[in-house]
C-alpha cells in the first residue's frame, strides 16, 4: 500500500464521516436556532428549553437516518475488507 492509496482511504473515511454526521448535526442546528429565535422573541430565558427539544430532535434524526448510515458503513467496510485482502 503506497502513500496515494492511504491518502485516498483517509479522504474517503473523512467524507463518509461527514455524510453520516451532517444530517443529524444540521437538524440539531435548525432546532437550536429555532428555539433561540423563539426565546429571543418571547424573552423566555429558560436554559433547559434549548437542550430538551434539541436532544429529542437529534435522537429522532438518528433513529430515522440509522438504516442509511448502516448501509453506507457496510459498503465502506466491504471495500476496506477487499483492500485488506488484496494486500496479501
Amino acid at each position: 500500500m503506497d502513500q496515494t492509496e492511504i491518502i485516498e482511504l483517509v479522504r474517503e473515511a473523512i467524507l463518509i464521516s461527514l455524510r453520516l454526521g451532517a444530517p443529524v448535526m444540521l437538524i440539531g442546528l435548525v432546532v437550536g436556532v429555532t428555539i433561540a429565535l423563539f426565546q429571543a422573541l418571547t424573552q423566555i430565558q429558560e436554559i433547559t428549553l434549548v437542550f430538551v427539544p434539541k436532544i429529542l430532535a437529534i435522537f429522532l434524526a438518528i433513529f430515522v437516518f440509522f438504516p442509511g448510515m448502516v448501509s453506507i458503513l457496510t459498503v465502506f467496510m466491504e471495500s476496506l475488507a477487499d483492500r485488506i485482502i488484496g494486500l496479501q
